[in-house]
């Protein structure tokens, strides 16, 4: 078995909000937060479109066909939607034998002809590098080879994403031996789960094929409870109300079998076990968290067999406050049992709250836990890292974030003082 490869950071450049180049570090779970329409969502969402060029096979650089849950046009990923501006997009990968991968493309959009190509990459292992640089020429659209400019020689050279194809002349290239190949085998598998979650059917069916993933709007998620009553035994199941009680205790979930292939989804109360309540009848928080929990049951009882990065936005949507926390251990429990990682988008003060106690605790370090805050400022956004310790306390704090409990209360005793004095 080759050693194993994983994603360490990717970049962004005149990306949507971003005009200047940001790097996130991913940690085992990172997590972004910022204002209302800052510039979060655009962050998480880079991995998903920086998927599709690794790991897909179209000969556009970036398949934005493949993408769920979210399909922009090409130029909507352009700071300023410039028809003729171009994005840059990167990635590192480490090896555990120390050697580093990265990859960092800039890819043009050629508005009159509807296309978009990669106009430079820079491909490294360890301290080899090899450079390209698209050559404008009369095959400049092809879909097929173009002219690059390879260290100084002039190529011909085809692409599968935004990378070589590995079955050509490239993966030797300028020494840098079977990277391509080995960045598109080995790429981290990547889930996406959108910020509004399918509302759940009052019948719904076993589907024909299992899956391993809740999907973008956690659609297949109860039809993964059906299947595993069906085949699992009930295992998925199991693990799910095992995790559901710490998020909401005294209830269970059943998913039971009325015939011709049909289920339904209930949840059960354990003090009263006549009270039953078809999930479509419950809160609304309750349809939000249920593909969050069946994901992560799924997981416990068939752990992914390479790394993944589940990126949430807004995993706390529709949640009580006390439920917030109860999340953030989900991510805690499965970063500390599995190969998957976190991309987490979040509003929820009590969310990363808990993260920084399960650091002073010590059950997580600092280093599993990454988070940024996006800032504005002259029409642009900017990536802030904040720093964590052992003790869980932060090196940054921004203004008017997370402050609204305490302003209001000031502000109340404020007034309390003012009808006091007014009063004597």
């Amino acid at each position: 078995m080759g050693a194993q490869v994983s994603l360490e950071w990717f970049s962004l450049e005149n990306y949507r909000c971003f005009k200047e180049r940001q790097q996130v570090e991913l940690g085992k779970i990172t997590v972004v937060l910022g204002q209302n329409n800052s510039g979060k969502s655009a962050v998480v969402r880079a991995l998903p479109l920086l998927s599709t060029g690794i790991r897909g096979d179209s000969p556009s650089p970036l398949d934005l066909d493949a993408l769920h849950g979210f399909t922009p046009s090409f130029t909507d990923l352009i700071h300023g939607s410039s028809p003729h501006g171009r994005i840059h997009i990167g990635a590192s990968f480490g090896i555990d034998s120390g050697t580093v991968l990265s990859a960092t493309a800039e890819v043009q959009n050629i508005a009159n002809q509807g296309i978009q190509l990669v106009s430079s990459l820079e491909i490294s292992s360890g301290s080899e590098t090899t450079n390209l640089t698209w050559i404008p020429s009369s095959d400049a659209y092809s879909s097929e080879k173009r002219e690059y400019l390879v260290d100084g020689r002039e190529e011909s050279v085809g692409f599968r994403g935004l990378l070589p194809d590995s079955t050509d002349w490239a993966d030797s290239v300028g020494g840098v031996h079977g990277v391509t190949r080995r960045i598109r085998k080995e790429f981290d598998e990547i889930r996406y789960l959108g910020p509004f979650r399918k509302s759940p059917e009052r019948f719904f069916r076993s589907p024909a094929r299992a899956s391993g993933s809740v999907g973008y709007r956690g659609e297949r998620a109860l039809g993964m409870l059906a299947t595993d009553e069906m085949h699992g035994r009930g295992r998925i199941g199991r693990e799910f109300n095992a995790l559901l009680a710490k998020i909401l205790p005294g209830w269970r979930l059943e998913v039971t079998d009325v015939g011709s292939g049909m289920y339904v989804p209930k949840l059960r109360s354990l003090r009263d076990t006549d009270l039953v309540v078809h999930i479509d009848d419950v809160g609304t928080g309750v349809v939000q968290f249920l593909p969050i929990v069946v994901q992560r049951a799924m997981d416990r009882v068939e752990p992914p067999a390479k790394p993944v990065i589940e990126i949430v936005e807004e995993p706390e949507l529709h949640l009580h406050p006390s439920a917030h926390a109860a999340i953030a251990d989900l991510y805690v429990d499965a970063v500390r049992q599995s190969q998957v990682r976190f991309l987490v988008e979040t509003h929820s003060e009590n969310f990363l709250l808990r993260l920084r106690r399960r650091i002073a605790e010590r059950k997580l370090t600092p280093e599993d836990v990454k988070i940024y805050f996006v800032e504005q400022a002259e029409g642009s956004a900017s990536l802030r890292k904040i720093e964590v310790d052992t003790l869980g306390n932060l090196d940054y704090w921004p203004r008017g974030v997370f402050s609204e409990d305490f302003d209001e209360v000031r502000a109340i005793a404020d007034a309390q003082a003012e009808r006091t004095d007014d009063a004597r």
